[in-house]
């Protein structure tokens, strides 16, 4: 498997885990059926290709993009489906997650 697969399968990763964890509040915990299935499959889908991911990019910097890049994007997606706008000190802790997922991936070393 080749690096540019692994980023593909991180990218699907990141997709499913944001399509995931953004309906979860439309199931209403877990009572509406539809929701869930699709929240249970996208999830399980994403473990998938995450762990595909692993075999070739490092474990570190898979799960530290994957969480980074899906806290960031559930939270734009909640402003913008839930009108959820977070306050200062959100959009601060987003912006250093997002900080932290450049850093690491730019001047990270693995050994």
């Amino acid at each position: 498997m080749t690096n540019l697969s692994g980023y593909i399968y991180l990218v699907l990763t990141i997709v499913l885990g944001i399509a995931s964890n953004g309906f979860l509040k439309s199931t209403n915990g877990f009572t509406n059926i539809t929701p869930t299935i699709f929240c249970i499959t996208t999830i399980i889908m994403a473990i998938f290709f995450m762990a595909k991911a692993m075999s070739v990019i490092p474990v570190g910097f898979t799960y530290a993009t994957y969480g980074g890049l899906t806290i960031t994007a559930v939270t734009l997606f909640g402003v913008f489906k839930y009108n959820q706008t977070p306050n200062l000190y959100g959009i601060i802790g987003i912006a250093l997650i997002i900080i932290g997922v450049i850093l690491l991936n730019t001047l990270g070393k693995t050994t």
